[in-house]
Protein backbone atom coordinates (compact mmCIF):
# COMPACT_ATOMS: atom_id res chain seq x y z
CA UNK A 1 0.00 0.00 0.00
CA UNK A 2 2.81 2.40 0.87
CA UNK A 3 4.36 1.85 -2.57
CA UNK A 4 1.44 3.55 -4.29
CA UNK A 5 2.62 6.92 -2.96
CA UNK A 6 5.97 6.38 -4.69
CA UNK A 7 4.31 5.86 -8.06
CA UNK A 8 3.34 8.63 -10.47
CA UNK A 9 -0.37 7.92 -9.98
CA UNK A 10 0.00 7.90 -6.21
CA UNK A 11 1.86 11.21 -6.22
CA UNK A 12 -0.81 12.77 -8.43
CA UNK A 13 -3.47 11.52 -6.03
CA UNK A 14 -1.70 13.04 -3.02
CA UNK A 15 -1.21 16.34 -4.85
CA UNK A 16 -4.88 16.39 -5.93
CA UNK A 17 -6.29 15.63 -2.48
CA UNK A 18 -4.03 18.16 -0.78
CA UNK A 19 -5.00 20.76 -3.39
CA UNK A 20 -8.72 20.21 -2.86
CA UNK A 21 -8.20 20.47 0.90
CA UNK A 22 -6.42 23.79 0.44
CA UNK A 23 -9.25 25.11 -1.76
CA UNK A 24 -11.62 24.67 1.20
CA UNK A 25 -9.25 26.77 3.30
CA UNK A 26 -9.17 29.44 0.58
CA UNK A 27 -12.96 29.75 0.70
CA UNK A 28 -12.82 30.26 4.48
CA UNK A 29 -9.99 32.77 4.09
CA UNK A 30 -11.85 34.70 1.39
CA UNK A 31 -14.98 34.81 3.54
CA UNK A 32 -12.95 36.18 6.46
CA UNK A 33 -11.20 38.78 4.29
CA UNK A 34 -14.51 39.92 2.81
CA UNK A 35 -15.41 41.19 6.29
CA UNK A 36 -12.87 43.95 5.66
CA UNK A 37 -15.40 45.57 3.32
CA UNK A 38 -18.77 44.81 4.91
CA UNK A 39 -18.94 46.89 8.10
CA UNK A 40 -20.89 49.73 6.51
CA UNK A 41 -23.29 47.32 4.82
CA UNK A 42 -24.36 45.83 8.15
CA UNK A 43 -24.13 49.00 10.23
CA UNK A 44 -20.94 48.21 12.16
CA UNK A 45 -18.05 50.55 12.84
CA UNK A 46 -15.05 50.20 10.54
CA UNK A 47 -13.06 47.08 11.29
CA UNK A 48 -15.45 45.56 13.80
CA UNK A 49 -16.60 42.64 11.66
CA UNK A 50 -13.06 41.70 10.62
CA UNK A 51 -11.75 41.95 14.19
CA UNK A 52 -14.61 39.73 15.35
CA UNK A 53 -13.78 37.22 12.62
CA UNK A 54 -10.08 37.17 13.50
CA UNK A 55 -10.96 36.79 17.19
CA UNK A 56 -13.20 33.82 16.36
CA UNK A 57 -10.49 32.17 14.25
CA UNK A 58 -7.85 32.78 16.90
CA UNK A 59 -9.88 31.40 19.83
CA UNK A 60 -11.71 28.53 18.14
CA UNK A 61 -10.16 25.18 19.23
CA UNK A 62 -11.13 23.54 15.93
CA UNK A 63 -9.15 26.16 14.00
CA UNK A 64 -6.14 25.52 16.25
CA UNK A 65 -6.27 21.85 15.20
CA UNK A 66 -6.76 22.62 11.51
CA UNK A 67 -3.98 25.23 11.38
CA UNK A 68 -1.04 22.77 11.50
CA UNK A 69 -2.91 20.50 9.08
CA UNK A 70 -3.03 23.40 6.62
CA UNK A 71 0.70 23.96 6.95
CA UNK A 72 1.34 20.27 6.29
CA UNK A 73 -1.09 20.38 3.36
CA UNK A 74 0.78 23.27 1.77
CA UNK A 75 4.15 21.56 2.20
CA UNK A 76 2.88 18.26 0.77
CA UNK A 77 1.22 19.98 -2.17
CA UNK A 78 4.34 21.98 -3.03
CA UNK A 79 6.72 19.01 -2.71
CA UNK A 80 4.60 16.64 -4.79
CA UNK A 81 3.94 19.35 -7.38
CA UNK A 82 7.67 19.88 -7.85
CA UNK A 83 8.39 16.15 -8.02
CA UNK A 84 5.72 15.57 -10.67
CA UNK A 85 6.72 18.65 -12.67
CA UNK A 86 10.37 17.63 -12.89
CA UNK A 87 9.40 14.03 -13.65
CA UNK A 88 7.26 15.24 -16.55
CA UNK A 89 10.04 17.51 -17.82
CA UNK A 90 12.50 14.62 -17.69
CA UNK A 91 10.07 12.30 -19.48
CA UNK A 92 9.53 14.80 -22.31
CA UNK A 93 13.25 15.14 -22.86
CA UNK A 94 15.31 18.03 -24.23
CA UNK A 95 13.27 18.24 -27.44
CA UNK A 96 9.94 18.75 -25.64
CA UNK A 97 9.55 22.39 -26.63
CA UNK A 98 11.96 22.56 -29.56
CA UNK A 99 11.05 25.02 -32.28
CA UNK A 100 8.75 27.00 -29.99
CA UNK A 101 5.76 24.80 -30.85
CA UNK A 102 2.77 25.11 -28.58
CA UNK A 103 0.46 22.25 -27.69
CA UNK A 104 -2.89 22.89 -29.33
CA UNK A 105 -6.06 22.75 -27.26
CA UNK A 106 -4.22 23.15 -23.95
CA UNK A 107 -5.01 26.12 -21.73
CA UNK A 108 -2.52 28.73 -20.56
CA UNK A 109 -3.08 27.56 -16.95
CA UNK A 110 -2.29 23.96 -17.82
CA UNK A 111 0.94 24.90 -19.64
CA UNK A 112 2.12 27.22 -16.86
CA UNK A 113 1.21 25.48 -13.61
CA UNK A 114 4.80 25.61 -12.32
CA UNK A 115 5.41 29.37 -12.83
CA UNK A 116 1.91 30.10 -11.55
CA UNK A 117 2.62 27.95 -8.52
CA UNK A 118 5.88 29.80 -7.90
CA UNK A 119 4.03 33.14 -8.09
CA UNK A 120 1.42 31.86 -5.63
CA UNK A 121 4.17 30.65 -3.29
CA UNK A 122 5.89 34.07 -3.37
CA UNK A 123 2.52 35.67 -2.65
CA UNK A 124 2.04 33.27 0.27
CA UNK A 125 5.44 34.15 1.73
CA UNK A 126 4.61 37.88 1.64
CA UNK A 127 1.19 37.21 3.17
CA UNK A 128 2.61 35.13 6.02
CA UNK A 129 5.31 37.70 6.76
CA UNK A 130 2.89 40.65 6.69
CA UNK A 131 0.05 39.19 8.72
CA UNK A 132 0.35 35.68 10.18
CA UNK A 133 3.81 36.10 11.71
CA UNK A 134 2.87 39.45 13.21
CA UNK A 135 -0.43 38.24 14.62
CA UNK A 136 1.39 35.26 16.14
CA UNK A 137 4.11 37.49 17.65
CA UNK A 138 6.92 36.00 15.55
CA UNK A 139 7.56 39.42 13.99
CA UNK A 140 7.29 42.41 16.30
CA UNK A 141 3.83 43.96 16.36
CA UNK A 142 2.20 45.93 19.16
CA UNK A 143 -1.55 45.80 18.53
CA UNK A 144 -3.99 48.03 20.32
CA UNK A 145 -6.97 46.41 22.02
CA UNK A 146 -10.43 47.17 20.63
CA UNK A 147 -14.02 46.20 21.31
CA UNK A 148 -16.34 44.56 18.79
CA UNK A 149 -19.69 42.73 18.75
CA UNK A 150 -19.21 38.99 19.21
CA UNK A 151 -22.24 36.67 19.20
CA UNK A 152 -24.53 39.17 20.88
CA UNK A 153 -22.03 40.56 23.39
CA UNK A 154 -19.07 42.92 23.27
CA UNK A 155 -15.64 41.30 23.23
CA UNK A 156 -12.11 42.66 23.36
CA UNK A 157 -9.25 41.63 21.13
CA UNK A 158 -6.36 42.73 18.96
CA UNK A 159 -6.99 45.40 16.34
CA UNK A 160 -6.14 43.18 13.37
CA UNK A 161 -8.09 45.46 11.04
CA UNK A 162 -5.63 48.33 11.48
CA UNK A 163 -2.71 46.04 10.66
CA UNK A 164 -4.36 44.89 7.44
CA UNK A 165 -5.56 48.35 6.47
CA UNK A 166 -2.17 49.97 7.01
CA UNK A 167 -0.43 47.18 5.07
CA UNK A 168 -2.80 47.63 2.14
CA UNK A 169 -1.97 51.33 2.03
CA UNK A 170 1.45 50.34 0.64
CA UNK A 171 1.25 50.34 -3.14
CA UNK A 172 3.84 47.63 -3.87
CA UNK A 173 2.20 45.28 -1.37
CA UNK A 174 -1.15 45.72 -3.09
CA UNK A 175 0.53 45.10 -6.46
CA UNK A 176 1.99 41.83 -5.15
CA UNK A 177 -1.42 40.81 -3.84
CA UNK A 178 -3.10 41.49 -7.16
CA UNK A 179 -0.47 39.55 -9.13
CA UNK A 180 -0.50 36.74 -6.56
CA UNK A 181 -4.30 36.57 -6.46
CA UNK A 182 -4.63 36.47 -10.24
CA UNK A 183 -1.92 33.79 -10.40
CA UNK A 184 -3.85 31.82 -7.78
CA UNK A 185 -7.01 32.10 -9.87
CA UNK A 186 -5.25 30.84 -13.00
CA UNK A 187 -3.63 28.03 -11.00
CA UNK A 188 -7.04 26.93 -9.70
CA UNK A 189 -8.70 27.17 -13.13
CA UNK A 190 -6.76 24.08 -14.17
CA UNK A 191 -5.94 22.57 -10.78
CA UNK A 192 -9.53 22.14 -9.59
CA UNK A 193 -10.89 19.99 -12.39
CA UNK A 194 -7.54 18.26 -12.87
CA UNK A 195 -7.67 17.09 -9.25
CA UNK A 196 -11.08 15.49 -9.78
CA UNK A 197 -9.86 13.96 -13.01
CA UNK A 198 -7.05 12.29 -11.09
CA UNK A 199 -9.52 10.98 -8.53
CA UNK A 200 -11.57 9.43 -11.34
CA UNK A 201 -14.28 11.99 -12.18
CA UNK A 202 -13.18 12.18 -15.82
CA UNK A 203 -16.27 11.01 -17.66
CA UNK A 204 -17.94 13.08 -20.38
CA UNK A 205 -20.76 14.12 -18.04
CA UNK A 206 -18.81 15.42 -15.07
CA UNK A 207 -15.56 16.72 -16.54
CA UNK A 208 -17.16 19.63 -18.50
CA UNK A 209 -19.14 20.59 -15.38
CA UNK A 210 -16.02 20.50 -13.22
CA UNK A 211 -14.19 22.71 -15.71
CA UNK A 212 -16.99 25.30 -15.43
CA UNK A 213 -16.93 25.08 -11.63
CA UNK A 214 -13.15 25.49 -11.76
CA UNK A 215 -13.51 28.70 -13.76
CA UNK A 216 -16.08 30.03 -11.27
CA UNK A 217 -13.75 29.23 -8.35
CA UNK A 218 -10.81 30.80 -10.20
CA UNK A 219 -12.73 34.04 -10.77
CA UNK A 220 -13.97 34.15 -7.16
CA UNK A 221 -10.49 33.67 -5.74
CA UNK A 222 -8.53 35.78 -8.21
CA UNK A 223 -10.97 38.68 -8.39
CA UNK A 224 -12.06 38.40 -4.75
CA UNK A 225 -8.66 38.66 -3.08
CA UNK A 226 -7.53 41.30 -5.59
CA UNK A 227 -10.63 43.45 -5.09
CA UNK A 228 -10.28 43.38 -1.30
CA UNK A 229 -6.67 44.60 -1.45
CA UNK A 230 -7.41 47.31 -4.03
CA UNK A 231 -10.54 48.49 -2.17
CA UNK A 232 -8.59 48.83 1.08
CA UNK A 233 -5.94 50.85 -0.76
CA UNK A 234 -8.39 53.18 -2.48
CA UNK A 235 -11.42 53.59 -0.23
CA UNK A 236 -10.65 52.72 3.41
Amino acid sequence: MANIFCSSIGRKLVMSLSGLFLILFLFVHLALNSLLLLDGVFGFETGQMFNAGVHFMGTNPIIKIIEPMLAIGFVIHIIYSLILTFQNMKARGPQAYAGGKKTSGVSFSSLNMLPLGIAVFAFLVVHIANFYMRMKGIIAWEPSEVEFPFFGTMAKGEDAYTLVNETFKIGWVVAIYVVGSLSLGLHLAHGFWSAFQTIGWNNTTWLPRLKVIGIVIAVLMGAGFSAIAVAQYLFF
